[in-house]
């Protein structure tokens, strides 16, 4: 027997309160719970440190600048997906907030027969984006990890006057003798050689 889906959570920003209601009731409908509600987006990124929601729903006329720049900080710090339900259809706002982090911008306002897809597309899109961050993050950190056993490399090639194989070998032993990664010993060699005077 299957377990029973987990109730997924929501933090609602709306500074009208009967449009919250509205949109509370779309999501209850459409099994959701709001755990959280703010005015605004001011204290966006603590909020969800603190109350942990599966997903931010923005209701507003326009994200302002404040409002995308709190969207931009917790998607840095404390990535979610957000769906926003605006009321401006300018394509500046929508590339804005797609910017800052938004996984789904809608225009017509909430129509609870519709809400339910919505969000499983918006939570699929999210996913798909932080997928993709961290494989980019996976490339950064292989390319800088590059370059630092490299520059190692050339170092014990200066100091033993030995080719790039060897130097490579005297790496490779170095992590095996420590138990440790070949990066590690890298940088370990370039701190030795820097306090040494010849990692110019």
């Amino acid at each position: 027997m299957t377990p029973p889906a987990k109730e997924l959570t929501v933090m609602l920003v709306d500074n009208e309160p009967a449009r919250a209601a509205i949109v509370e009731q779309a999501m209850l409908d459409s099994g959701y719970r709001v755990i959280r509600r703010l005015e605004n987006a001011r204290n966006l990124t603590q909020a969800v440190t603190e109350s942990q929601p599966d997903m931010v729903i923005i209701d507003i006329e326009s994200p302002d600048r404040d409002m995308l720049e709190n969207m931009s900080r917790l998607t840095k710090d404390n990535p979610r997906p957000i769906v926003m339900f605006a009321e401006e259809d300018d394509s500046k706002y929508v590339e804005a907030a797609i910017r800052a982090g938004v996984s789904a911008y809608v225009v017509d306002g909430v129509q609870s027969g519709s809400v339910k897809a919505l969000l499983k597309v918006a939570i699929a899109r999210f996913r798909e984006f932080q997928a993709l961050r961290l494989e980019l993050d996976s490339v950064k950190s292989q390319l800088e990890d590059r370059k630092v056993i490299e520059k190692a490399k050339g170092l014990i090639m200066k100091h033993q006057a030995c080719d790039e194989p060897a130097a490579y070998q005297a790496l490779r032993k170095l992590a095996m003798d420590r138990s440790q990664r070949m990066i590690d010993v890298a940088r370990n060699v370039i701190s030795v050689m820097e306090l040494l005077g010849e990692a110019k």
